[in-house]
């Protein structure tokens, strides 16, 4: 067991700061309250110290695309076929990445990593936490959702092998899963009869889950039309629908608002490098969550070190962000995108004991990072 005794309580789930303990057993946060007995538990004096949730960035390409690879190592892109969706994270990510305990030791306790964005349909993505010497040990759920992408990548890296505009790439996402909805029914259809069954398509079988609403669509989008457009097609389909970066979020924040759909905005940090980010702004992430939109903050990691997802909701706060929207937008939020909020992205009893004790605030400079815990084991 281990208590932490007398810190300065942020939750995620209440604005509401103060003072109190917090008993961990078994990797969980057993009880929150003032006084509790320390008795036969190793105690953590976080007195003048804050304590956190553990931090979640909702989408990276961490393991898969990380620290010192460059584009020959890279695994997070299968360039051979813009329309993937059978290819899975967990079959590509390396625990052994430095990253992994780069952002642990920085409080980012959990993350979803998977497939880039070059492909119209890219694979399955998973979160998993950043301790650990095989994938399988590592995962908190897999899969999460399906990577999809619009605008300029898929574009640029498929220009030779069929999609040159954004119409193009639309229809290769709408024609799958179209395929995908027929095979569905042909195998319903069949039933417990095997000569019925149709011959086994496995880009249509990973579709299912999508179309079952047992995972969303996780859409690259940064235009403000890719985001229309991905919003149409998960429409048009009636499935569950995430948007990934939205970078131009703020130019249609009424549209966003009404949809009520969450969002992962980033990665912020850093020159605009393509057309489509002309627009980016660190006011982005604080004027959707003034709207009452769902927001994420996000690295996309490698692009902003992983480690640097505090900063970044600090620089979201400077330009206008609520602190308490800006901790929501690395805890709960991003728990709540990726489906795994009855486990982790808040201070509550019965949640994973992934915590951060600071001393000052992480979203500053001058903040510094005293213990992470993770399942309730410090991270050395």
């Amino acid at each position: 067991m281990i208590c932490i005794k007398n810190g300065t309580l942020h939750t995620a789930i209440t604005k509401d700061v103060f003072v109190a303990d917090l008993l961990i057993d078994h990797g969980k946060i057993v009880k929150i309250g003032q006084n509790i007995s320390a008795e036969n538990a190793e105690v953590i004096d976080a007195s003048g110290l804050h304590v956190y949730p553990g931090f979640i960035d909702a989408h990276c390409h961490i393991g898969l695309d990380g620290y010192g690879i460059g584009y020959e190592g890279q695994d997070y892109n299968e360039l051979n076929d813009p329309v993937t969706p059978q290819v899975q994270a967990i079959d590509g990510i390396n625990p052994f990445d430095p990253c992994m305990k780069m952002a642990a030791k920085a409080g980012v306790t959990c993350f979803a990593t998977g497939p880039g964005s070059s492909n119209a349909i890219g694979g399955t993505f998973a979160a998993i936490k950043p301790i650990g010497n095989r994938v399988d040990n590592m995962i908190v759920k897999f899969p999460i959702a399906m990577k999809c992408a619009f605008g300029e990548n898929p574009k640029r890296c498929y220009q030779n092998q069929g999609i040159s505009s954004r119409m193009t790439n639309a229809s290769m996402i709408r024609g799958a899963l179209s395929h995908a909805k027929l095979y569905k029914a042909k195998k319903e259809a069949a039933g417990d009869d095997i000569s019925k069954l149709p011959s086994y398509d496995q880009k249509a079988e990973a579709l299912i889950p999508v179309l079952n609403h047992e995972i969303p669509l996780k859409a690259h989008a940064h235009q403000a039309n890719d985001i229309c457009t991905a919003i149409r097609i998960a429409k048009e389909f009636g499935i569950d629908l995430t948007l990934e970066h939205v970078t131009e979020g703020h130019l249609i924040v009424d549209e966003l608002a009404k949809e009520n759909l969450p969002l992962a905005v980033g990665p912020t940090l850093g020159h605009a490098t393509k057309f489509e980010l002309q627009n980016k702004t660190w006011e982005t992430p604080g004027i959707l969550a003034n709207a009452g939109c769902h927001v994420s903050i996000i690295t996309d990691a490698p692009v902003i070190p992983l480690h640097y997802l505090p900063l970044c909701a600090g620089f979201a706060i400077k330009a206008g962000m609520d602190e308490y929207d800006a901790l929501r937008a690395i805890t709960i939020h991003p728990a709540e995108h990726i489906g795994i909020a009855d486990r982790v992205g808040s201070l509550e009893e019965g949640k994973d004991a992934d915590i951060v004790i600071a001393d000052g605030s992480p979203f500053e400079l001058t903040g510094v990072i005293r213990h992470v815990l993770i399942d309730g084991k410090e991270v050395k």
